[in-house]
C-alpha cells in the first residue's frame, strides 16, 4: 500500500505497551501505520521498562505528540484537528479515551464483554464517532443489535517474524506432554476450568506438564475469581506467582507438575509457545480474538478453545479442537444483569485434551493449519484495514 496524500496524517489515541493486550495492539497498530502515513500518538505511561523493545521504543517515542500540544488538547472544551482520529473506547461506554479531540473522521476501536447496552452508552456510540471497529464480530453483531449501525470488524494480527512455525519442535520436555494456558488469570479467561481439568488429568497421566502465563495487574479483576464453581479461591495480597502457586496447591494440583512464568513481553512467549504441546483456552467471552490464542497457534501449534465469542473468528474444526458444548451463563454486577457469557463443559475440555494426548500426531497436523492461517492474520493487514476505513470516507 502506497502513502496516500489525502490522508497524509493520522492522530492516534491508543495503548501502547508490551505486556497487556490492549498495549501490543496499540503499538502494532501506530507501528504499521507510520509505514504509510505520518502517525501523531497519544498515549500514556511509555517507557523503556513498558515496551522492553529498544527499537519499538524509539520508534513510538517518535510518535509521541508534543507535552505542549498535548496540554492544549487536554485544556481545551473541544479540540478539532484537520486529520483523521483513531481512538480506543473504554470499554462498552462507547466513550473515547479522549473525548475532547474531535477530527475531520471519528474512527472507535473497541473490545468488550459487556454486551448489556444503557441508552447513554448508545448515544457515546452516536455523538462521538463516525465508525466505530470492533475487535470481533460477535462485538459488531452486538452494537447492531443495539440500532448502531456505523460499525464494522477489524480483527487483531500477529508479528510473523516473532510467531511463525519455524523450528517449532520441542527442545525441552521431550519427554512430557506439555499444555499451555494463558491469559490474565479471571473468571472470564477461564483458568478455574483449567484448574480443575489439570487435577484430573494429573492424577492420570504422569507425565503431564502445566506452564501458566495468568500474570493480571488488576486486583478487581483477580477477584472475580471468587465466583468461579470449580475452585477454591482465597485472593491475598502476597505476590502474584505466591497466589498462583497457593491456589494451585489448594486446589490438589502438584506444583511439581507446573510452571508458573513471571509477566513477560508478548515477543519473548514465542520460544514458550514452541516447547509445548497444545494451548488449553477455555475462555468464557472474548471480545476480541484472544491476542494470546492467536500468537500461540501462529507458532504452528494446535489449541483447544472455547468456540464463542471473539474466538469464533479465528477458529474452526480444521485449525483447532474447539470446545463446542456450552451454556449461557449470566453475568451480574450489583443485581443488575450485564452480560451473558458462555460456559464450557469441564467434561468435554477432559476428554479434548485426552484425546489430543492420546493423538499427538493428529493433532501436529491441527497445529499445522494454525499456523498458515495465522499467517495471513498480520499486524499489517489490520492497519490496512484501518486505512482502508478512512479512506473510504475521505472518497
Amino acid at each position: 500500500m502506497q502513502n496516500n496524500s489525502k490522508v497524509p496524517l493520522i492522530y492516534a489515541v491508543l495503548p501502547v505497551g508490551s505486556y497487556h493486550g490492549w498495549g501490543v495492539c496499540g503499538k502494532y497498530i501506530v507501528k504499521e501505520l507510520s509505514n504509510w502515513v505520518s502517525v501523531k500518538l497519544i498515549s500514556e505511561g511509555i517507557n523503556e521498562l513498558s515496551i522492553n523493545d529498544e527499537l519499538d521504543y524509539r520508534l513510538i517515542t517518535s510518535l509521541l505528540i508534543d507535552n505542549d500540544t498535548l496540554s492544549r488538547i487536554k485544556g481545551a472544551r473541544v479540540y478539532k484537528v484537520d486529520t483523521p482520529v483513531i481512538q480506543s473506547i473504554v470499554m462498552n461506554t462507547m466513550m473515547p479515551l479522549l473525548p475532547n479531540l474531535k477530527g475531520t473522521f471519528n474512527l472507535g476501536y473497541t473490545f468488550f464483554e459487556e454486551d448489556v447496552l444503557t441508552k447513554d452508552f448508545i448515544n457515546n456510540a452516536c455523538y462521538f464517532f463516525d465508525v466505530i471497529a470492533t475487535g470481533s464480530k460477535w462485538n459488531e453483531d452486538v452494537l447492531k443489535s443495539y440500532g448502531i449501525q456505523h460499525t464494522t470488524t477489524i480483527i487483531q494480527g500477529i508479528d510473523p517474524v516473532i510467531f511463525n512455525p519455524l523450528y517449532s519442535e520441542k527442545e525441552y520436555f521431550r519427554d512430557r506432554f506439555v499444555i499451555f494456558s494463558g491469559g490474565k488469570f479471571e473468571l472470564r479467561k477461564g483458568q478455574d476450568i483449567v484448574i480443575k481439568a489439570f487435577r484430573y488429568l494429573q492424577d492420570k497421566y504422569d507425565d503431564i506438564l502445566l506452564v501458566t502465563s495468568w500474570f493480571n495487574h488488576w486486583q478487581q479483576s483477580i477477584n472475580t475469581m471468587l465466583a468461579s464453581p470449580y475452585i477454591t479461591f482465597n485472593p491475598t495480597e502476597a505476590p502474584f506467582d505466591e497466589l498462583i502457586k497457593h491456589t494451585l496447591s489448594q486446589n490438589g494440583i502438584d506444583l511439581k507438575r507446573v510452571i508458573v512464568l513471571p509477566p513477560m513481553p508478548n515477543i519473548m512467549l514465542s520460544r514458550i509457545y514452541k516447547n509445548t504441546d497444545i494451548g488449553l483456552f477455555t475462555n468464557r467471552c472474548e471480545g476480541g480474538t484472544n491476542l494470546v490464542m492467536m500468537e500461540y497457534m501462529a507458532c504452528g501449534k494446535p489449541v483447544i478453545a472455547s468456540f464463542n465469542t471473539g474466538h469464533k473468528d479465528v477458529l474452526n474444526d480444521k485449525n483447532s479442537i474447539p470446545l463446542i458444548e456450552m451454556k449461557e451463563m449470566p453475568i451480574f454486577r450489583n443485581n443488575d444483569h450485564i452480560a451473558t457469557w458462555y460456559e464450557p463443559s469441564l467434561d468435554e475440555v477432559i476428554a479434548k485434551v485426552e484425546y489430543a494426548y492420546q493423538n499427538q500426531q493428529a493433532i501436529s497436523k491441527i497445529g499445522t493449519q494454525a499456523g498458515r492461517d495465522l499467517s495471513r492474520l498480520t499486524w499489517r493487514q489490520t492497519a490496512q484495514r484501518f486505512l482502508y476505513t478512512i479512506l473510504r470516507a475521505n472518497t
